[in-house]
């Protein structure tokens, strides 16, 4: 009786598909490839539960339940026959586009790497005696609480209420599965992405903007100097300012202060005073314009004429959006949800893909899915992608140097093109520093994480692809993750394998459409730095070698 009914119960199931498939191939506008993941997915609960309707509770209940919540289907697959479901190729039909977490998800702790790193990173050095660095020493630039947790070594560190609260204006931030992207490529890869571009800077960096506006306003500080390259960073800062009333100067690289005004117009709208550097304002800026009058300015620059701000005026402090560890620390929230979001989607990625300027982008999606690889042997690769203009990571050296042009912040272990180093005025501004953090150039040297670099025509290829497949137009930052994820897929379809593959979206490129504008003119140049210039840059270095 029992052999009678399962034979019975798999009758009806084979009758069911069979309509569906009918229905489909009949009212359902085909596809060219035969995923039906790829146009028309949606329809597919929809025959799913009328064919349960039709045939009773055992194909609406026992095989596949079909529920509406918040407004999306999900599925349910019963534990007993999810095995015999993934034969009969069920498991993809209602696969999620948008994978999405409640406010009550927004991660509690922030992650700190340096805890599970094989091998620490060397002390920063004081930039005048060349010693080790202590918090004194670090106290005219930053709160207290910022400066513990640059040392601490603390695997989690507690997010603020506050804080905590002020995240979920815009977060969790949503992953996508790239369907479209996947289609357009015709690859065997599954590609997701997490999109920080609903924040509302626009980008992934008031993660770290909110918290280190609060610590400052929690010791009272009523300043805040920093450096804003292609503006995100700067954006960001006016916003979490405003939010903690503190006033804000920015110093905004010359390029694309010039470039891109809108982003300018956006700090000025949350009530920052921005100007070009360099600058007649500070010392830095003198000493750089009187070499190069027409100098394009970098963030090395802008950097120096910030810290100067900072350390000449007792009511200021300064602020740095990428580079230092506790700025790439408040960025792992973007992972640590990543983390669930991936869970959701019953998947986990091969291969993890960012964009790469200090490392802050990069950091945070990847050190949460690296914490998995040293600690839980996850065999997950993580791929830094910088420009071809600016490469430190693929063509750099590794020894100490200064985060800015002049010389005035610490002495950091890093990968380096040398601090006088001034890069090409690509679009992507973001990524025109010449170092890396001292934690992901240590894990680079460790052989932890990967780093490859793109011309900048290639990357705007991506995007252009990105967005006519998934609708967004993306920052031309992002465009360097996804031109590699392109690489990436196209490999493994080649070698004739299907990989999982995440990429970090830091931020839409709606600010950015005059250097989209160029691509589609034709009128994009690359810019390759030869590696005279690099050896030239490195032999004007007089920091400690490692």
């Amino acid at each position: 009786m029992r052999s009678n009914g399962l034979q019975n119960k798999r009758m009806l199931y084979n009758l069911s598909t069979s309509l569906i498939k009918k229905v489909y191939t009949a009212f359902v506008v085909p596809t060219e490839r035969e995923d039906p993941v790829a146009v028309g997915f949606d329809m597919y609960p929809q025959l799913l539960f009328c064919c349960g309707l039709i045939f009773g509770d055992f194909i609406k209940c026992y095989f596949l339940t079909v529920k509406i919540l918040n407004n999306r289907w999900e599925r349910i697959v019963p534990f007993r026959d999810y095995r015999y479901l993934e034969r009969q190729n069920l498991h993809y039909m209602l696969q999620q586009r948008k994978i999405t977490l409640a406010e009550s998800e927004i991660p509690t702790h922030w992650y700190n790497i340096m805890a599970d790193m094989p091998n620490k990173p060397l002390p920063p050095l004081h930039p005048g005696t060349q010693q080790p660095i202590d918090a004194e020493a670090l106290a005219p630039l930053f709160p207290m609480e910022l400066i513990k947790q640059e040392v601490s070594t603390e695997k989690w560190v507690e997010i603020p209420d506050e804080v905590r609260n002020l995240y979920s204006i815009w977060r969790p931030t949503p992953m996508f599965r790239a369907i479209g992207l996947e289609k357009a490529l015709g690859t065997q890869s599954k590609i997701y992405y997490k999109y920080e571009g609903v924040s509302p800077a626009g980008s992934h960096k008031p993660n770290t903007a909110i918290p280190q506006a609060y610590y400052n306003a929690k010791e009272g500080i009523k300043k805040i100097a920093t450096e804003t390259g292609a503006g995100q960073w700067g954006s960001a800062l006016s916003f979490a300012c405003q939010l903690f009333g503190i006033e804000c100067e920015v110093f905004m690289v010359k390029v694309s202060y010039e470039g891109k005004p809108y982003r300018k117009i956006m700090m000025n709208t949350w009530g920052a005073t921005v100007h070009a550097s360099p600058s007649n304002l500070t010392n830095a800026g003198r000493s750089i314009l009187e070499k190069d009058p027409n100098s394009p300015g970098s963030l090395g620059i802008a950097i120096s004429e910030a810290v100067e701000i900072a350390a000449t005026h007792d009511d200021t402090k300064y602020s740095l959006g990428s580079v230092l560890n506790h700025v790439l620390m408040h960025q792992t929230i973007i992972g640590l949800e990543a983390q669930k979001q991936m869970e959701k989607a019953g998947d986990y990625p091969d291969i993890i893909v960012a964009p790469f300027g200090g490392g802050s982008n990069f950091a945070g999606i990847a050190f949460p899915f690296l914490q998995d690889k040293l600690t839980g042997g996850k065999n997950v690769r993580a791929i830094a992608v910088e420009p071809t203009s600016c490469p430190k990571l693929t063509r750099g050296v590794f020894r100490y140097d200064f985060g800015d042009t002049v010389g005035m912040t610490p002495l950091i272990p890093m990968y380096t093109l040398g601090h006088n180093f001034i890069p090409s005025p690509i679009h992507a501004g973001g990524l025109r520093y010449h170092g890396a953090g001292a934690i992901v150039s240590q894990l680079l040297k460790d052989g932890i994480i990967e780093a490859v670099a793109i011309n900048q025509t290639e990357c705007f290829e991506a995007g252009i692809v990105f967005a006519r497949a998934e609708g967004i137009i993306p920052a031309p930052e992002a465009n360097h993750a996804i031109a590699e994820v392109i690489r990436q897929a196209k490999q493994a379809d080649a070698e004739g394998v299907s990989k999982t593959i995440l990429f970090n979206l830091c931020g839409h490129g709606h600010f950015d459409l005059a250097s989209y504008e160029q691509y589609l003119a034709g009128n994009l140049v690359d810019f390759e730095v030869s590696q005279e210039e690099i050896n030239n840059s490195l032999a004007e270095l007089n920091t400690p070698v490692i």
